[in-house]
Order: structure tokens, then C-alpha cells, then sequence
């Protein structure tokens, strides 16, 4: 009995430590995604990430490790956790560059809605000009 509850063990084992690997290999992915700027895909990701990080939460509470085990995936969290940290760096580079220029844009908004009304003006006022001088 014991041999059997150590080789169910040491499969629990292994696919906990396949799913660490797994969510290693989608971050490092994502961290890739940041790289190259592509940021929808980027998000798209990140849904998948949430996923194997909850089914991982699950499968992580219900197996014990041994100390190689123990090793292996604290190699693997310090990695997922660079890479994360990384992506969110650019990502909070990326927010407020985005914020920089939703700024610029209402400036801009706000600057053509004050000068507009008196643009429409100043063309009344050329138009006048010309039909005098065309008349004279």
C-alpha cells in the first residue's frame, strides 16, 4: 500500500510541477508579447494566465512536496515572478504613456472648441471683406 500512496504521490508531484512549468511558459510568452508592444494579445493572454494560476491554486493546496520538489518549484515561482514583474512594469509604462496622450487629445478638444466659434467668425469676416472689394 505504501509503494502505491508513493507513486500517486509522486504524480501529484509531477503535475504540479508540469502546471508550474505551464504557467511559466505563458508568462514568459506574455513577457515576450510586452517586448514586442502587443498589447491586445498581450490582455488576451493575461485570461489564459488567470486561468492556469487558479486551477494551479487548486492542485497546489491539495499536494504535498518533497524537498527536490520543493526546490524545482521554488526555482520556477522566482522565475514566473521576474517575468511578471517585468510585464507590469511595461504595462504601467504603457498606461501612462496611453494617459500622456488622452491628455494631449482633450487639450486638443478643448483648444478646438474655445477657437472654433470664433474661427467661423473670422470667415464671415473675410467673406465680407471680399464681396466689398468684388462689389467695389
Amino acid at each position: 500500500m505504501l509503494a502505491s500512496t508513493t507513486a500517486c504521490d509522486q504524480n501529484a508531484q509531477q503535475s504540479l510541477l508540469a502546471s508550474y512549468e505551464a504557467l511559466l511558459s505563458s508568462v514568459e510568452y506574455m513577457h515576450e508579447l510586452a517586448n514586442a508592444e502587443q498589447w491586445a494579445e498581450l490582455i488576451d493572454q493575461r485570461t489564459n494566465y488567470v486561468v492556469l494560476v487558479e486551477q494551479l491554486r487548486e492542485l497546489d493546496a491539495t499536494v504535498l512536496l518533497d524537498g527536490a520538489a520543493q526546490q524545482r518549484k521554488a526555482e520556477l515561482l522566482e522565475s514566473i515572478l521576474e517575468h511578471d514583474v517585468d510585464i507590469r512594469r511595461r504595462l504601467v509604462a504603457r498606461r501612462d504613456e496611453l494617459g500622456k496622450l488622452i491628455e494631449v487629445s482633450q487639450r486638443q478638444r478643448d483648444l478646438h472648441r474655445a477657437y472654433a466659434p470664433q474661427q467661423g467668425a473670422a470667415a464671415s469676416y473675410v467673406a465680407d471683406d471680399t464681396d466689398a472689394t468684388g462689389s467695389s
